[in-house]
């Protein structure tokens, strides 16, 4: 519980500092998400950050995680 919070928030700090970096480490650089993130962050990086910051905070990506990432035990 404690380390997903703490992942968090290094993630949260480091999308501050380049958005899509962040959110790369939260959901791969295949996403939908993280394309979104770099395309804001071209246009402007203040956008780039309030796009990751939601995405990161207020998105549940656990429906939308593939088998693969699930531990086997």
């Amino acid at each position: 519980m404690a380390s997903e919070r703490c992942c968090l928030f290094l993630e949260i700090l480091i999308s501050i500092i380049l958005p899509p970096l962040g959110v790369f480490l939260h959901y791969g650089c295949c996403s939908l998400e993280f394309c979104i993130c770099l395309l804001l962050t071209i246009l402007g990086y203040i956008p780039g950050i309030i796009y990751a910051i939601y995405v990161l905070v207020a998105v549940d990506h656990q429906p939308y995680r593939r088998s693969y990432y699930e531990p086997l035990a």
